[in-house]
């Protein structure tokens, strides 16, 4: 048989070719998926530990006012695990029996609430209703302690007005 450098090359080699080129996209693809499930696994992981840093700083910060620890959303990642995306922690912010106590809590509501190292847009506003919150009982206070030092506003309470009776008022 006669081989001539000239004649065209046969079609097998061209068909061992494309379906090693078949393959190879087919590799190329599985990779490419594999590649960007791994990175959406990383960036899930990295928002699950930001998301759960952040709602811990909310919980320790609060001690006493937190009600029922933090509550997340999650995701399912490709590899089918839940990660959290994002959370928030329930917090007393009812008024207290006295402006002092209801001081201290305000305090307290505004330190959980800027506890995370990036406070988010809903944690400034809790923090501003918390400082609000604190001027409403400082001004309290002060009348209290302008009322107990100024003896026109003055007043003595009879033991008949704990029984809801009588008020006697000394002027």
């Amino acid at each position: 048989m006669n081989i001539d450098a000239s004649a065209p090359i046969a079609s097998p080699p061209i068909t061992r070719s494309s379906a090693t080129a078949t393959k190879t996209e087919e590799a190329t693809t599985t990779n490419a998926s594999t590649r960007q499930d791994n990175q959406q696994i990383q960036e899930l992981k990295a928002r699950d530990r930001t998301v759960r840093t952040h709602e811990a700083a909310h919980v320790a910060a609060g001690g006493s006012i937190v009600r029922g620890g933090a509550n997340f959303s999650f995701q399912r990642g490709p590899d089918g695990v839940q990660y959290a995306v994002g959370g928030d922690v329930r917090i007393d912010a009812s008024k207290e029996n006295t402006p002092e106590v209801t001081l201290r809590k305000a305090e307290q509501i505004r330190s959980a609430a800027l506890a995370p190292a990036q406070p988010s847009f809903q944690d400034r506003a809790v923090a501003a209703q918390a400082a609000q919150m604190a001027i409403e009982a400082r001004a309290e206070i002060s009348q209290q302690q302008s009322d107990s030092t100024n003896p026109e506003n003055n007043t003595t309470l009879s033991s008949n007005e704990s029984a809801g009776n009588i008020v006697d008022i000394t002027i």
